[in-house]
């Protein structure tokens, strides 16, 4: 997959099989480049994840920020977030929803495993990135802002994810005191898996990897898929699901390999097939 790579956000694949994709305007703690344009960060975000998702050698993919910010969300001093000409209201929904919103979904996606590294603040639509991530880790300076300083609720799935991470109660608390966490709440809440110091924040990450890198990718990317579709399912329907995927799984090569690997005391090599 050929990808023109932009200076407001880096592509940084390792050997490992970890790749980093960081904000990357520090001076402007990390904000949007542009919106929903082709060229815009949001867009870059899902063009990158989805080249990691299709390299073989990526196992795991950090979504990071430069500097001291993780993202600030959108640049309100942009001309990019100005309106061209009135739309009204339902003209700036539809545009919103159709050009926009979609840009966060490619996130949640994503079938290898996914980790925001939540370096700093995640305002508005770096929350939501940070919601769409599979797990979430923090430090002393991660601080979550949703939107009610710029007078609108919560977007891009939010209103959807963040009661299912960290509870009903907890959500309304979050967006009727002015939508601010700061991280020992934030892991509290569990809406970071794990709260680090920012000096061992990389190394403990990095850790994380190589106890996923080192699991059977075809067991992670089917129940990273089941466990969302299971959101909004039954468990007869979620039980349904497992059984088939088990039958297909207990043919892999990687399945194989496993029980091989066990039965030989050895590290298995898993290839995603």
């Amino acid at each position: 997959m050929s990808l023109e790579i932009v200076d407001y956000l880096s592509y940084e694949p390792e050997e490992s099989g970890i790749l980093w994709i960081k904000f990357n305007r520090p001076d402007r703690l990390n904000a949007l480049y542009g919106l929903s344009e082709p060229d815009s960060t949001m867009a870059k975000v899902g063009e990158y994840m989805r080249a990691g998702d299709a390299d073989p050698n990526i196992r795991v993919i950090v979504l990071t920020g430069v500097g001291k910010a993780f993202c600030a969300g959108a640049d309100m001093k942009s001309r990019a977030v100005e309106q061209v000409g009135d739309p009204g209201v339902d003209g700036t929904r539809q545009h919103f929803s159709e050009h926009f919103t979609p840009l966060f979904r490619d996130i949640s996606m994503i079938r290898k495993p996914t980790i925001a590294m939540i370096n700093g603040a995640a305002v508005g639509a770096g929350l939501d990135m940070a919601l769409h991530c599979d797990i979430r880790l923090g430090c002393e300076s991660t601080r979550f802002f949703t939107y009610q300083n710029v007078g609108q609720i919560p977007e891009n799935g939010a209103l959807y994810l963040l009661p299912r991470i960290v509870g009903m109660g907890r959500a309304l608390e979050l967006f009727y005191t002015g939508g601010f966490l700061d991280a020992e709440e934030s892991y509290r809440w569990g809406l970071l898996n794990h709260l680090y110091t920012s000096a061992e924040l990389e190394s403990n990450t990095r850790e994380l990897c190589e106890r996923i890198i080192k699991s059977p990718p075809l067991v992670q990317w089917i129940s990273k898929r089941i466990m969302r579709t299971a959101m909004d399912a039954s468990l007869e329907a979620t039980m349904t699901l497992t059984a088939n995927a088990s039958g297909i799984l207990d043919r892999s090569e990687d399945s194989r390999e496993a029980r091989k690997a066990f039965l030989e005391k050895r590290e298995p090599n898993y290839k995603g097939r």
